[in-house]
C-alpha cells in the first residue's frame, strides 16, 4: 500500500485546458487520482475559471493542492496573450478549424504582454523579452503596427525603436 500524503503539504500540478471548456476526466486522472481529488469536479473548476478571459484558447491551468482542496490559477502562454490582445471574436474549436490570425495588434500590446511574461523569459533585459514576444507574433501570424514583427526586432537592435527598461 502506498504511503499517506502529508495533508499539510502543498502539492502544484500542471494541466492544459481549453478555456471554457470541461476537459476529458480520463485525461486529469493520472494526475489527480493519486492526491484524493475527483477528475470531473476538477475539470468544472478549471472550465469555470477560464470561461471568463480564456473563452476557446489553450492555457496551463496550475493547480495548487493542498489537504485534498484544490485552487486553479491560470498561466498564460505567451502566444495565448499575443491571441487575447488581437481581440478576435470567440470561434468553436470542433466547428472551426487551423484559424489564421492574422490581426494587428500594437506595440503597446506587444510590451505589456512583455511585462506579463517578463519573469518566465529568458532575457536579461525587458528589451529582450520584448524581442521573444515579436517572435511569437511571427509564429501566430499577426502583425504589429501594420508591420511584419520581424523588420520590428531589426528595428530594436538598430535602436531605431526604444524600449521601455522595466
Amino acid at each position: 500500500m502506498p504511503p499517506k500524503f502529508d495533508p499539510t503539504a502543498v502539492i502544484e500540478v500542471f494541466v492544459r485546458a481549453t478555456g471554457g471548456e470541461v476537459g476529458a476526466a480520463s485525461s486529469l486522472a493520472p494526475k489527480l487520482g493519486p492526491l484524493g481529488l475527483s477528475p470531473k469536479k476538477i475539470g468544472e473548476d478549471i472550465a469555470k475559471e477560464t470561461a471568463k478571459e480564456w473563452k476557446g484558447l489553450r492555457v496551463t491551468c496550475k493547480l495548487t493542492v493542498q489537504n485534498r482542496i484544490a485552487k486553479v490559477t491560470v498561466v498564460p502562454s505567451a502566444s495565448a496573450l499575443v491571441i487575447k490582445a488581437l481581440k478576435e471574436p470567440a470561434r468553436d474549436r470542433k466547428k472551426v478549424k487551423n484559424v489564421k490570425h492574422s490581426g494587428n495588434i500594437t506595440m503597446d500590446d506587444v510590451i505589456e504582454v512583455a511585462r506579463i511574461m517578463r519573469n518566465r523569459s529568458n532575457a536579461r533585459e525587458l528589451k529582450g523579452t520584448i524581442k521573444e514576444i515579436l517572435g511569437t507574433a511571427v509564429s501566430v501570424g499577426c502583425t504589429v503596427d501594420g508591420e511584419d514583427p520581424k523588420d520590428i526586432q531589426e528595428q530594436i537592435d538598430d535602436g531605431d525603436i526604444e524600449c521601455p527598461d522595466e
